[in-house]
């Protein structure tokens, strides 16, 4: 097999990693913020946070590139921000991965609970709703690796189905004349949900040790591989916007739901509404499957839990699960707050602010050179900053005023 399509498969390779990564939950969240501001504003704001994030990624992989295989946000901001500085990236991967888990408790426990109720004929309710959900996929995640790989495929595969179903047969309800309207002034608020919508940073360094550390493999995969989610996201978001009124958009962000509710509502026919729900689902638990594995390890790696099994891994999982179970238990329409603030906070620091940072001090104070190096220089990495407190800044009015609404 010649060089080239060994480089073309791993290429290949790479993007569905970054693609598989990147594409989840975060797009029942995406037009209930872009839909509010209207169908060309939204695409503006996607593409232009998907361009950020992919400069990002490929900062992050500059800082990898500079490092020994097998590095790790920890071991990087330790090497270069020193050990407070690994401290507050620890913190903040754990205010990030919580608050993603709260989201998706929110918005994945009720369905499986309608689901319940229409095959088995029993209903949950309160807590009930969320404990049953955390116990299944808690279950498949403190089982381990192999029963979280399986169970993945299955899930991914159900949600691409599920998707390609609801782009055939929703494209119908698509009317010319919602697509029209315009809001720019509410576009900029759609920016930290979007942030959490692009995020694959964190499987950069494991990408580099998959790809050999091949420079051009693995800037063609981060660039493809988050390629693929926008025009993924950017052709949901025509379907969406063009299919549900203004008014129905808004109740729903206002009542804290996945906008596949307002979809089924809109769509009426029966087996399209229930396409929704299966992505809905198939959505929230590929990514909370996901997140909450990568949690366990990171969790294990803070404690020094070398062996990762049997009653240990119990208690990491209930770690890992507990938290999200009592927030959306208290409040059960926190998805979309949930999800803002993973984008606002936890994503524009870790995949915005931290690699510009690593950067900045590898480039000007350690003087580190690659053949990874990212275009431009002191400029380029200021302007990404200002990008980056920007939408920090856009949370925050978020949270205590809802201006978009």
């Amino acid at each position: 097999m010649d060089t080239q399509k060994v480089n073309l498969m791993r290429v290949v390779s790479g993007m569905l990693l970054i693609s598989g990564t990147t594409i989840g939950a975060g797009m029942l969240g995406i037009p209930l913020v872009t839909g509010i501001a209207g169908f060309v504003p939204g695409i503006f704001i996607t593409v232009l946070v998907w361009f950020f994030m992919l400069c990002t990624g490929l900062l992050f992989l500059e800082v990898t590139l500079w490092l020994p295989d097998g590095s790790n946000i920890l071991s990087m901001t330790e090497r270069f921000l020193g050990r407070k500085g690994k401290y507050i990236s620890g913190g903040m991967f754990i205010f990030l991965y919580y608050s993603l888990m709260i989201a998706y408790f929110a918005a994945g426990a009720p369905i499986l609970a309608e689901a319940l109720k229409e095959v088995f004929g029993f209903q949950l309710v309160g807590y009930q709703i969320f404990l049953v959900f955390g116990l299944i996929f808690g279950a498949i995640v403190g089982i381990g690796p192999k029963s979280i790989d399986r169970t993945n495929i299955l899930l991914s595969l159900g949600m691409i189905l599920a998707w390609f179903l609801l782009i055939g047969k929703g494209s119908s309800s698509v009317e010319s004349k919602l697509l029209y309207f315009t809001n720019w002034k509410a576009m900029i608020f759609a920016a930290p949900m979007l942030f959490g919508a692009f995020g694959f940073h964190n499987v950069v360094p494991s990408l580099c040790s998959y790809l050999k550390r091949d420079v051009k493999v693995l800037r063609a995969s981060i660039f493809w591989g988050s390629f693929i989610p926008l025009i993924v996201y950017l052709v949901w978001q025509w379907l969406i916007i063009g299919s549900i009124p203004q008014d129905q958009i808004k109740q729903t962000l206002l009542e804290g739901n996945p906008i596949t509710t307002a979809f089924q509502e809109k769509i009426g026919t029966p087996w399209v509404a229930k396409a929704g729900q299966f992505f809905a689902f198939f959505a929230i638990v590929t990514s909370i499957i996901g997140v909450s594995f990568s949690m366990v390890d990171f969790l294990g790696d803070g404690m020094n839990i070398k062996r990762r099994v049997g009653v240990r891994r119990v208690g990491l999982t209930l770690l890992t699960f507990t938290p999200p179970f009592i927030f959306a238990t208290l409040n059960p329409h926190i998805f979309d707050t949930a999800l803002g603030l993973a984008g606002g906070y936890g994503e524009a620091f870790l995949n915005g602010l931290l690699p510009i940072a690593l950067v900045w001090i590898g480039r000007y104070v350690f003087k580190m050179d690659s053949n990874a190096r990212f275009f431009g220089g002191k400029f380029t990495l200021f302007f990404l900053t200002l990008c980056a407190l920007l939408v920090i800044c856009i949370e925050t009015v978020i949270l205590f005023s809802k201006p978009m609404m």
